[in-house]
């Protein structure tokens, strides 16, 4: 099966034609000033892909497409359904670039299957079911890291996941669909064959999936909610912060540049939310404190550049992350991962992480923690 070229993917590649985001990124005036999904506009940017590349693309997912607000795909095709189809049905046809049934198993493997014949796609998931194909991307990730060491395997397109209705947007559901664990998995897979981007808002995560459509040989995990939220960057803002994959947000910053008194740091849709408000609280209580707020799009920017490609090198990170200040961080994920990420770093013993703890959290602490910090900071001394 090997030396078939019907299978020799990298062969048979053909770049795709992406469209420009211009005409999918929101205006965002001020931070903040606007609310929206952030799936929303990266369902039109998939349709017009689709559109572009009625041959070589696919989106697969269990069931969920409309779920994670990418239904704009079914206005250039439907669902492919080889079975009876009856009046009433919807969006299903003979042939459809959309792949969707209720088993992240089929959809893993048939993506799989599409990659290494030379073609792209996107598998959308609900973040806590991903999980079940673990076992599967394990494989993938150790062909694409074999197949490097193979003169004749050229490279494929990446297998690319976009994983939604995550764990902090399962209140309704609850414990059963919470777990932010897929992250944890694919982190500990080689480093030049994994990234994980959480993009804040609508237009860093159009960002994002433009680059990892581009990229090769990559296993992309890209973790972004469907509900509405503020939307915090303005296009050309959002494209240089995702090349940055992080940096300091100067607007929503107090230190004017100089040495800050405490470092707010997130990384995930919903934290930011939860630093920006505790920004607001610290704004109004303690506005003589120096605060810097620094967002985190590309997870692994975090990890020592020995350990990972991304990494970043000492001076930059010292320069986010002074090495004698307080660094209180708001994940999306367990808090853990980030001191498994930085342990090595300088500031490693100011770290001080809040994120997803198992037991249904539905919410992070650290909005608690910021406001028994507040009221110990400006209570009375007895």
């Amino acid at each position: 099966m090997s030396a078939t070229p019907h299978a020799n993917g990298g062969e048979l590649l053909h770049a795709l034609r992406l469209p420009e985001l211009g005409g999918h990124l929101v205006a965002v005036p001020s931070p903040g000033a606007v609310e929206t999904g952030a799936t929303g506009p990266l369902g039109g940017w998939v349709r017009d892909v689709i559109a572009a590349n009625p041959q070589n693309f696919r989106l697969f997912g269990p069931d969920e497409v409309a779920s994670n607000r990418l239904q704009a795909v079914f206005e250039v095709t439907d669902r492919v359904f080889g079975a009876e189809r009856r009046p009433g049905d919807d969006h299903l046809a003979a042939r459809g670039r959309v792949v969707e049934v209720l088993s992240e198993h089929l959809c893993q493997g048939w993506l799989e299957g599409y990659l290494l014949t030379g073609r792209h796609g996107i598998f959308t998931c609900y973040e806590a079911f991903i999980h079940i194909v673990d076992s599967m991307v394990n494989q993938h990730a150790k062909w694409i890291k074999v197949s490097r060491g193979i003169p004749w395997r050229r490279p494929i397109a990446s297998l690319n996941y976009l994983l939604t209705s995550h764990v902090w947007r399962q209140d309704h559901n609850g414990f059963s669909h919470q777990d932010p664990g897929f992250i944890d998995h694919v982190v500990n897979k080689k480093s030049e064959t994994v990234r994980v981007y959480l993009p804040p808002d609508a237009n860093t995560l159009l960002a994002v999936m433009e680059g990892c459509l581009r990229s090769r040989d990559l296993v992309n995990v890209v973790v972004a909610g469907k509900q509405q939220a503020p939307q915090w960057l303005a296009p050309d803002a959002a494209v240089a912060h995702v090349r940055r994959g992080i940096g300091i947000w100067d607007w929503a910053s107090s230190d004017s540049g100089e040495i800050p008194d405490v470092v707010l740091a997130c990384c995930g849709d919903v934290p930011t939310l939860e630093t920006l408000a505790a920004v607001t609280l610290l704004r109004e209580h303690l506005p003589l404190l120096r605060v810097r707020v620094v967002n985190v799009v590309d997870l692994m920017r975090l990890q020592d550049p020995t350990e990972h490609p991304h990494g970043l090198p000492d001076r930059e990170y010292d320069a986010l992350f002074p090495p004698d200040r307080p660094v209180i961080f708001a994940f999306h994920g367990y808090p853990w991962l980030i001191h498994r990420l930085t342990y090595r770093r300088r500031n490693h013993p100011h770290l001080h992480v809040r994120g997803y703890k198992e037991e249904g959290t539905t919410t992070t602490p650290f909005d608690m923690l910021m406001l028994n910090d507040l009221d110990r900071s400006t209570s009375s001394p007895t």
